[in-house]
């Protein structure tokens, strides 16, 4: 049997089934509870059987493993989102330090938890490190500040959010860590909003995943995770230009976010998502060698994504 039949037969067993019976109805968030954690095994169960086949279809999966063996990211994995696909991963649910890229989640709370037209002002209080660009004094509405934060990762901004969220910054954390034991993120624990060095904050891969794919869900989040540059009011009628930190809103087709982080703890992270021809992937990508090695390593298992849902796709017709 060739590859490609053998692919055929795993990856569309299902095709022939009749029509189920009707599933009771849902709220919508019970389906985007469940759609964001949909997972299927299926490939990663296939891909190495096809990669030991003749033909082809294995000497590509034998490149492309090459490729993947010499990766310098120390965890990830790639998931289709419609199929709950998992296609590669590695390290996946080992406990990491995820940097920025907890952003995420103080983005969703502020979303969800405020007002987006209310004041927010840079306080002495939130101002933790020089290198934000919000500086003591500026003020912007909920709403431009959120961006901010996740345009340019500021993690001054998210000490203020929290702080305006929560009333506090430790009743904040409480919120985050709520948020996840609701998601199902059973290997996180949050203890700041930015992601800067602490013992405490930490996640996996695949908790990560299933925020990154709960928040996508939220057309406002989708809608500031993928802009590529913006010029954000201040309350005084200045403007910050933002360039999003994310290099492949610009340079890989489909890209659509999510975010970027990095500290020396955590090494160079990515969260990323892309959609092309009706395929949507999701990435998370953790502790990667350089700032260019996350981008140009999640392109490339982006890339090993869309190949495997082609050929899937094509075994479906």
């Amino acid at each position: 049997m060739t590859v490609l039949g053998l692919l055929a037969i795993v990856l569309c067993g299902s095709c022939g089934e009749g029509k189920r019976e009707e599933e009771p109805q849902r709220s919508e968030e019970e389906v985007r509870l469940e759609k964001m954690g949909r997972l299927d095994s299926t490939l990663l169960w296939m891909l190495p059987r096809a990669k030991g086949m003749e033909g082809w279809m294995a000497d590509s999966l034998n490149r492309w493993q090459e490729r993947l063996d010499a990766l310098s990211a120390e965890a990830w994995v790639l998931v289709e989102d419609s199929t709950g696909f998992i296609i590669s991963e590695k390290n996946a649910d080992q406990r990491m330090y995820m940097a920025s890229i907890t952003k995420m989640m103080t983005c969703l709370l502020a979303l969800e938890n405020g007002r987006m037209g209310d004041s927010i002002k840079i306080t002495k209080d939130v101002y933790t490190t020089s290198d934000a660009r919000v500086k003591v004094g500026d003020g912007y509405t909920v709403g431009n500040m959120i961006r901010e934060m996740m345009m340019l990762s500021d993690n001054n901004a998210a000490y203020a959010l929290a702080k305006f969220v929560g009333g506090d910054t430790l009743t904040f954390y409480g919120m985050m860590n709520q948020k996840a034991a609701y998601l199902g993120m059973n290997g996180t624990h949050f203890a700041n909003p930015n992601g800067m060095p602490n013992n405490s904050n930490y996640s996996t891969a695949k908790d990560l995943l299933r925020l990154s794919r709960y928040c996508m869900r939220d057309t406002a989040f989708a809608e500031i995770v993928g802009t590529a540059s913006a010029d954000i009011p201040l309350l005084d009628g200045r403007h910050l230009p933002c360039q999003n930190t994310n290099a492949l809103l610009t340079s890989y087709e489909g890209c659509i976010g999510i975010k970027t982080g990095f500290t020396r703890q955590a090494g160079n992270c990515l969260a990323s998502a892309a959609t092309r021809d009706g395929v949507t992937l999701y990435l998370i990508l953790l502790k990667s060698r350089s700032y260019t090695s996350r981008f140009t390593e999640s392109a490339m298992l982006l890339d090993y994504g869309f190949e495997v849902m082609r050929v899937y796709r094509d075994c479906k017709k």
